[in-house]
């Protein structure tokens, strides 16, 4: 049954999915709000390009789900909210799931629904949190045939790195994406390596299940092209990107070009056409 809704989610010419993530606002991080602060105009650049999927919150769906017509794309639920990102972090840190995650999620017709598992130097009661709330989600989505999509984030510690800062330390990766699928999930949303070659061993530990990659940190067109065109050789079933997308000066075209690698096997070079054009 989750097969019905995970047949809305990946391309059927590629069987890769391609998700945008506008879902910043709900962390309370003034700089996450960049590209977005109108937000209904950045969803609306962003379903001119045709992705496959947009990662909204439950606030902010109805920008997505509004849009008349069947061909938008497919809405992918937040469905926590944590406070682990600022460059000073508080005295108590947490991670929150909304009430009713699934019932929610159906009433906005979401097609799937990400929850975080954190793995941050010293705060091991955060990954507790993180852990409750997959395994209170969990059998809620195999009731409902929602597909949960699992994105276990590793930290740098914030002494050394001073706010969110992704580690990409093979090392680290491996176990927490073999814990989210361990717990369940039918999807892995996973950070990047800083040696993007050797990403096939991530796909390999996810055992089957699809692993799409964060876009992590703002990075440069050709970083970013050359990084998404190696992790898709690398076996990557596709991307989840927000900042380098709704902060880009051409967000439609950012977009078409990524579309172009992760659906057609355009090369990096081939894909940067698109940045110049208007949509």
């Amino acid at each position: 049954m989750k097969q019905f809704r995970l047949n809305r989610l990946f391309n059927p010419k590629s069987a890769r999915c391609f998700d945008v993530a506008i879902d910043h606002g709900f962390f309370n991080e003034r700089g996450f709000l960049a590209g977005i602060e109108d937000i209904g105009a950045s969803v609306r650049t962003v379903v001119s390009a045709a992705p496959d999927a947009i990662q909204l919150t439950l606030g902010q769906a109805r920008h997505l789900q509004m849009i008349a017509g069947k061909e938008k794309p497919a809405l992918v639920l937040r469905t926590d909210v944590a406070n682990v990102y600022g460059q000073d972090l508080p005295r108590t840190l947490f991670s929150r799931m909304i009430e009713q995650p699934i019932e929610q999620a159906l009433r906005v017709d979401a097609t799937c629904v990400v929850v975080n598992l954190f793995r941050i130097p010293g705060q091991p009661e955060v990954t507790d949190q993180c852990i409750q709330n997959i395994l209170r989600i969990k059998p809620e989505c195999d009731r409902y045939a929602m597909p949960l999509m699992i994105e276990p984030l590793v930290f740098q510690s914030n002494t050394k790195a001073g706010g969110y800062m992704v580690d990409g330390d093979l090392e680290k990766i491996l176990p927490l994406v073999r814990q989210a699928v361990e717990l369940g999930a039918d999807i892995i949303k996973a950070d990047p390596t800083d040696d993007v070659s050797v990403y096939h061993r991530v796909v390999a530990i996810a055992g089957g299940i699809p692993v799409l990659v964060r876009g992590g940190g703002k990075a440069s067109d050709t970083e970013i092209l050359n990084r998404t065109e190696t992790l898709i050789i690398q076996g990557a079933s596709g991307i989840v990107y927000g900042r380098n997308i709704i902060q880009h000066v051409n967000p439609a075209g950012m977009t078409r070009a990524l579309m172009a690698i992760v659906h057609d096997g355009a090369t990096a070079v081939q894909a940067e056409v698109f940045l110049t054009q208007s949509y």
